[in-house]
């Protein structure tokens, strides 16, 4: 995404065989454009909540304007269940974001002369659906984000957190398939904010929406992602889950966002987990399914009989691997061993 008269055309002009995408944007700049965007590729699964972090200015929120096209990419595709959407037409593309794509920002975009049972049901009136239908999705989703006895307000007799409640209802409303977010939480309150995301993690349990998540906070991206991107002056640095992040930076700028991080917090026994050997685990160790935290599997550890060599299982319960004691210290960062 290149910013300036003619961004496009010099784009194509710029481009040389052996060029990387700083070579390009270096150029373009010499030409008085604004690179904002380059070299960026990423795929997001089916239910999947990818989040796209880093410092004000990486990039990340133009990132996000480009997949939904609220701002036209100056080059590249987009592709949504395999349909290239920078080839689409306006009318194809107004109808994806009214059927396919819900939409949240950091402001919350209101109507204030609407309830908020009117502002929910807004994009059903636009889709053309009947009162009745409305009414009915939105007592539905207004419920689902925990706002059910306040259908009749006005938005300036809400707080700012149920204010975004509202929004994210509206962007539900069309139970759309794609969700883009926009740092939705960042003006909010700390407490609040924390609540929020709670909610937020409840509710895509419970709908699984593919999901691309813009936010400057690292703390709120270990917490909800499944994949993290890192993003530094409009490229990628890395790709990778929250736990990649944190025990393996690609680079010092990475490492200081997941300095202050507790490797507990991302870590799971699966990412520990040792093949199994001719060692055999004590019968009054706890067996450790894969998926549980360090922290978990510490308690566990603790609290029973024997801990040196522990089993580990699927979620079928099938032993797969093992973990020491020795192991599991090493991994929480602690200073104690066990032989």
């Amino acid at each position: 995404m290149v910013f300036g008269d003619r961004a496009a055309d010099e784009l194509g002009k710029s481009r040389k065989a052996d060029d990387t995408p700083r070579d390009v944007a270096s150029r373009l700049r010499t030409g008085g454009l604004i690179p904002a965007v380059r070299g960026i590729s990423f795929e997001v699964g089916v239910g999947e909540l990818f989040v796209v972090m880093g410092l004000s200015g990486s990039g990340k929120s133009t990132v996000i304007r480009c997949l939904s096209r609220l701002l036209e990419p100056s080059a590249g595709q987009v592709y949504i269940d395999g349909e290239d959407i920078t080839q689409s037409s306006h009318k194809r593309l107004v109808d994806m974001r009214r059927e396919k794509m819900g939409m949240v920002f950091q402001h919350f975009g209101l109507f204030p002369h609407m309830t908020v049972a009117d502002n929910v049901a807004y994009p059903l009136k636009v889709q053309g659906k009947s009162k009745q239908e409305r009414q009915r999705r939105a007592a539905e989703i207004i419920e689902l984000v925990g706002l059910a006895g306040r259908e009749t307000a006005y938005p300036r007799e809400l707080s700012g957190g149920q204010r975004q409640r509202v929004g994210i209802a509206r962007s539900l409303a069309v139970n759309p398939e794609i969700w883009f977010l926009d740092e939705p939480f960042s003006a909010l309150d700390p407490l609040i904010r924390r609540q929020l995301q709670d909610e937020f993690l409840r509710l895509q349990a419970e709908l699984q929406k593919s999901i691309v998540f813009i936010t400057h906070d690292i703390a709120e991206a270990l917490k909800l992602a499944d994949r993290i991107a890192i993003m530094r002056d409009g490229e990628i640095v890395q790709i990778g889950t929250p736990a990649d992040i944190v025990l393996n930076p690609a680079d010092d700028y990475v490492a200081e966002f997941a300095r202050e991080v507790p490797r507990a917090r991302v870590m799971t026994v699966s990412d520990l987990v040792e093949p199994l050997d001719s060692r055999v685990p004590d019968t009054r160790a706890p067996a450790l399914p894969m998926d549980i935290s360090l922290e978990e599997a510490l308690m566990r550890c603790l609290a029973a009989e024997e801990c040196r060599l522990m089993p580990v299982t699927n979620g079928s319960g099938d032993v797969v691997g093992q973990l020491s004691a020795g192991g599991l210290a090493r991994g929480l960062g602690s200073a104690w061993s066990v032989e």
